[in-house]
C-alpha cells in the first residue's frame, strides 16, 4: 500500500531508504555483490517520529507524513485492536480462553504492519500480533480460536496471505524469507513483512534469516517490536549494540529506528521499506521502539521484574491518545466519527464474545482427517476402532 503524504520532497528516490541508498536498489538488480560501505544507511540517531505524544506534527525531511484520511482509517484499526485486546483479557478471566498475550500499547506497530501491505503480500506475525492479523482482515473469532484450545489454528493462511501466529521465537522469520525468495524466483510482485520481538534477536534463526535475505536480495521487511522485555529479560541483558536496527549493517541491509507508538511514523517508515523491497531494493530491518504495557501473558507477574513507575512513564506516549489528538486538531475526528468508530469496535468485541461463549460441536473423527494426505493403515484401523466405540456409546450412529 502506498501511503499518500501531505508533504513530500517530490524525489523519486524516496522509495529507497535514505540519501545514501538512492542508487543502491537499481545497482543491486543486476549485481550479486553487496553494497559498498558508502552505501550503508545507518539508522537514525533517534527513532523517527512524525506525531509526538502531544499530538503535534514533527517535520522529517526523509519520511513524509501520511495524509489525514489514511491516518483516520488506520486510527479506526487502532481502536478496534485495543477493544479486542480488552475483550480477550476478559474472556481469559472468564475461562473461555486458556491464555492471551496482550498487545496493549503496541497497536500502532501492528496496525501499520498490516496496512502497508497489498492484497497479495504476505504477513508473518508472532503470538502477540493479534491486532495485525485482525487488521489484515481475519475474523477475530478465527484468530483467537487456537487460544481457547481448538486443535487447529483458526484461519486459512492462504486465504488471507497471513501465516499462523508463531509461538517459537524467530522461526517465522526463516519461513518469511523462504516465501519471499520463492516469490522472487517466480517473478511475482510480492513483499513479505516478518514481525518479531526484541527477544527473538537473541535467536539463531533471526541471524540466519537476515543473512539469507541479504545474500539472495529478497523482498522482505523485518519488523522488530522492541517492547524492552523478553518476558522478564530486559533489553540490556540481550544486546549491547547501539540499537537493534544497527544489527542490519552486518548483513548488508539498511536499518531504521522508529517511534513504535507513533502510527504516522510507523506507516511512513514501513511503507517506504515495503515500496523499496517491491522495487527490487532488497530487504530492510526496522526497529520499533514501544513498550509492553501489560503482563507477558495472564500467567505472568510483571511486578517481579519491573517497576510500575516504569510502566507509567509510557502512559502519555499511548498510540491511540496521541493520534486522537492529532486527528481531532485536523477536524477529521469529530464526535460523530468517534462514536461510529467506537460502535464498530464494540460490535466486533460483542461478536467475538458471543462466538467464544458458544461451545463448538466437534466431530471426533476429525482427529484422523488432517494428519496425512493419505491415511496410513494404522490410522485407518484407529479410526475404525473409535467409530465402533462412538456407536456403541451412542455418541454417533
Amino acid at each position: 500500500m502506498t501511503i499518500h503524504s501531505e508533504s513530500s520532497t517530490g524525489n523519486s528516490a524516496d522509495n529507497n531508504y535514505g540519501a545514501s541508498m538512492k542508487d543502491g536498489g537499481q545497482r543491486r538488480k543486476g549485481q550479486d555483490s553487496g553494497p559498498s560501505a558508502e552505501e550503508y544507511m545507518l539508522p537514525s540517531d533517534e527513532p523517527v517520529q512524525l506525531v509526538d505524544p502531544r499530538g503535534e506534527h514533527v517535520h522529517n525531511d526523509r519520511y513524509p507524513l501520511p495524509d489525514g484520511e489514511a491516518l483516520l482509517a488506520a486510527y479506526e484499526k487502532l481502536v478496534i485492536g485495543r477493544r479486542i485486546n480488552e475483550q480477550a483479557n476478559a474472556l481469559v478471566r472468564q475461562g473461555r480462553m486458556a491464555v492471551y498475550p496482550s498487545s496493549h500499547g503496541q497497536e500502532a506497530c501492528q496496525v501499520a504492519a498490516a496496512v502497508v501491505l497489498e492484497k497479495d503480500d504476505w504477513l508473518f506475525p508472532t503470538y502477540r500480533d493479534t491486532v495485525s492479523v485482525i487488521t489484515r482482515g481475519v475474523d477475530p473469532l478465527e484468530v483467537l480460536t487456537l487460544l481457547r484450545g481448538d486443535w487447529h489454528a483458526g484461519y486459512n493462511p492462504q486465504e488471507h496471505k497471513t501465516a499462523t501466529q508463531a509461538t517459537p521465537l524467530a522461526t517465522q522469520l526463516l519461513h518469511a524469507v523462504g516465501v519471499a525468495h520463492a516469490a522472487k524466483l517466480r517473478g511475482e510482485n510480492t513483499v513479505v513483512l516478518a514481525m518479531c520481538g526484541d527477544g527473538a534477536t537473541s535467536e539463531g534463526d533471526f541471524h540466519e534469516a537476515l543473512n539469507f535475505a541479504a545474500v539472495f536480495h529478497v523482498p522482505v521487511v523485518f519488523l522488530i517490536q522492541n517492547n524492552e522485555y523478553a518476558i522478564s529479560v530486559p533489553l540490556k541483558n540481550q544486546s549491547v549494540a547501539p540499537s537493534l536496527a544497527h544489527k542490519a549493517i552486518g548483513y548488508g541491509m539498511p536499518g531504521e529506528r522508529v517511534d513504535g507508538n507513533d502510527l504516522a511514523a510507523m506507516l511512513s517508515v514501513l511503507g517506504k521499506a515495503a515500496d523499496r523491497a517491491r522495487d527490487g531494493g532488497g530487504p530492510a530491518l526496522v526497529e520499533a521502539h514501544t513498550y509492553r504495557m501489560q503482563a507477558h501473558t495472564n500467567a505472568d507477574d510483571p511486578s517481579r521484574y519491573r517497576q510500575q513507575s516504569d510502566v507509567e512513564q509510557w502512559v502519555p506516549k499511548d498510540p491511540i491518545s496521541r493520534m486522537r489528538t492529532y486527528l481531532t486538531n485536523l477536524n477529521l475526528l469529530t464526535d460523530e466519527v468517534e462514536r461510529s468508530i467506537t460502535q464498530a469496535a464494540e460490535h466486533m468485541a460483542a461478536t467475538l464474545r458471543d462466538g467464544l461463549n458458544e461451545d463448538p460441536e466437534v466431530d471426533p473423527m476429525d482427529l484422523f482427517e488432517f494428519v496425512y494426505s493419505e491415511k496410513t493403515s494404522q490410522l485407518r484401523e484407529q479410526a475404525a476402532l473409535l467409530k465402533e466405540e462412538l456407536i456403541r456409546e451412542g455418541v454417533q450412529r
